[in-house]
């Protein structure tokens, strides 16, 4: 039986309902390839690790991710959507924007390969500038009415931030919206991360 990490499982249930096939079909492949490999949480979305880093998985409001740490090892330059989202497989909406189970399970056991015999990841290179942040006016307004929040908010990292303007941002209608803002700001008030849910202790 796989071993399988209780925070995973809970991000998958918490993701987009095409989502969760998608994330349950990577997450098969991988344990069915890699029986000793172990799951766990980094950067707030789920890692698989064997002898170090192999591979990781995301969902988004519109489209999952895939991608192996060591990805530009495996997959060649002219097959890499890496420019198209996270990882190597570009936007992915279903599973049949995955490659088919037996590709999928070899280029993981290739990677497991690079880990048994050491390989490095090649050197990324780092990006010119950060992307600029913009909160937007309603938020900061929110924000400086609940003074714990604001307090928070303003000590948090800038991905913390953006994580909390793009969940915000994404909000389909305004009650949608607002549900969310009164949920952010008593986490924020709490001086909890969005994802807080995920995170180690």
């Amino acid at each position: 039986m796989p071993t399988l990490d209780p925070r995973v499982d809970a991000y998958i249930a918490a993701s987009a309902e095409f989502a969760q096939p998608i994330l349950e079909h990577i997450r098969a492949v991988v344990h069915d390839t890699c029986p000793d490999v172990e799951e766990t949480m980094k950067w707030s979305f789920p890692h698989f690790q064997y002898k170090g880093m192999l591979c990781s998985m995301a969902s988004f409001k519109a489209h999952c991710a895939f991608g192996f740490w060591k990805g530009e090892l495996l997959i060649a330059a002219e097959d890499d959507k890496g420019k198209e989202a996270m990882g190597q497989f570009g936007r992915i909406t279903s599973v049949k924007d995955l490659p088919p189970k037996r590709t999928l399970a070899s280029y993981i056991k290739k990677a497991m390969q690079l880990n048994d015999e050491g390989v490095k990841a090649p050197a990324r290179a780092k990006a010119a500038a950060p992307r600029a942040l913009t909160v937007p006016d309603y938020f900061i307004a929110q924000l400086e009415q609940t003074p714990a929040a604001l307090e928070h908010f303003t000590a948090f990292s800038t991905s913390k931030k953006r994580d909390y303007v793009e969940w915000l941002e994404e909000a389909k209608t305004e009650a949608t919206r607002q549900r969310r803002m009164e949920q952010a700001l008593a986490w924020i008030a709490e001086g909890k991360s969005r994802n807080w849910k995920y995170e180690k202790c």
